[in-house]
């Protein structure tokens, strides 16, 4: 189908107070526009797609040829018929028209505005209003539902012939097509929207939440007369782990993974086996103290997915509660923690049961 992704990036941005257009600031390491331009290209979805920009020069970067780049005009009504004037030669069945500053939308939602314009004329994404709202009338105030409020989105979907012939006779400044079709009495398939599909409307809203990766990994031999603990847990064993705390390789590799996401060294730089204050120390006291000193430094765990490495005991009859213990010495939900145990098929040091290993990969998040 001859679908048509317009991408608005001229506007002026007043309230974003940069010298700097925000259409071109850095968001998640790229330009803001970009995230749009490179969704509506992975989605395959549109013959065509159109950025509209106030200097369509300052674009260096190379695009496919069904990528166009044109000058948009005052407001974004005006860029808006611009756009709309210039595909009009492709013959486009639909059109998505988009603001460069959201950049959060999915590829999932341009499926949906897609499809559901095959019975529809207008189809507009909206997220309910979290927050109670007044409205100013000349100086008298008035409290609206907010139930009944619908916060609209972009991408919003039309049929193009539809949306062109009512924005040529627009002479007013609107802030979205979705207003002329209201105006003119024609109707719009609303849907729900998505939350994270929010406006980057001020500089602070650049402040984005990044997530950091790390890897962790722990061996130790196991030998008669010690302690088995495994993810904080005592498991019944007659053979423990031998090292100069406790020698939980589960914890051990949880702590290392979480400091290497966060670029704070490793657990032999935080407890060091020649200083005797840490010597038989149980490994939860050890995680507890990282997790305060990660989250002093702004870090949150997103999630943890452990490999428990051991020919015996199984881990299947305790992955429930050493998912609970970490989960509570970390502070997160349980469903933030995925435990999978692991063999290997009584080849090596593990497999003739002399070793127990584990590897980790954590992921955290930190607000800027």
């Amino acid at each position: 189908m001859n679908n048509c992704f317009i991408i608005l990036a001229s506007g002026q941005s007043k309230r974003f107070k940069s010298t700097k257009p925000k259409q071109f600031s850095l968001y998640n390491n790229k330009i803001l526009y970009e995230h749009s331009m490179d969704k509506a290209l992975d989605s395959k979805l549109f013959k065509n797609i159109v950025l509209v920009v106030k200097n369509k020069q300052l674009i260096k970067k190379k695009y496919p040829k069904n990528v166009k780049i044109i000058n948009g005009g005052k407001e974004r009504s005006d860029s808006s018929l611009l756009a709309l004037e210039y595909v009009k030669r492709f013959k486009p069945k639909n059109i998505l028209i988009h603001d460069a500053a959201r950049p959060n939308f999915t590829i999932k939602l341009l499926k949906i505005l897609v499809n559901l314009l095959l019975k529809n004329k207008a189809v507009v994404p909206f997220v309910k209003s979290k927050d109670s709202i007044k409205y100013n009338l000349k100086n008298d105030l008035y409290n609206l539902k907010k139930e009944n409020l619908l916060l609209t989105q972009t991408p919003q979907a039309f049929r193009f012939k539809s949306l062109y012939e009512i924005s040529k006779k627009n002479k007013r400044t609107i802030q979205d097509e979705a207003t002329l079709f209201i105006e003119n009495n024609i109707k719009i398939k609303f849907i729900k929207g998505e939350n994270l599909n929010s406006k980057i409307t001020y500089k602070n809203d650049l402040n984005s939440i990044k997530t950091y990766y790390g890897i962790g990994f722990d061996v130790h031999r196991l030998v008669p007369k010690k302690n088995l603990y495994l993810g904080g847990i005592k498991i019944p064993s007659l053979l423990g782990t031998l090292g100069h705390s406790d020698g939980d390789p589960v914890l051990h590799s949880v702590i290392d993974a979480i400091l290497g996401a966060c670029g704070m060294g490793d657990i032999g730089e935080k407890f060091s086996d020649k200083n005797k204050k840490f010597k038989n120390i149980r490994s939860t006291i050890l995680l507890k103290k990282i997790i305060e000193q990660i989250k002093a430094n702004g870090y949150l765990i997103n999630n943890l997915d452990i490999n428990i490495i051991t020919q015996k005991p199984k881990i299947q009859k305790y992955k429930k509660k050493i998912s609970s213990y970490i989960a509570k010495l970390c502070g997160v939900s349980l469903s933030q923690i995925n435990i999978k145990g692991k063999t290997t098929e009584k080849l090596g040091v593990i497999g003739r049961e002399k070793a127990i290993a584990c590897e980790v990969i954590a992921s955290v998040i930190k607000y800027d």
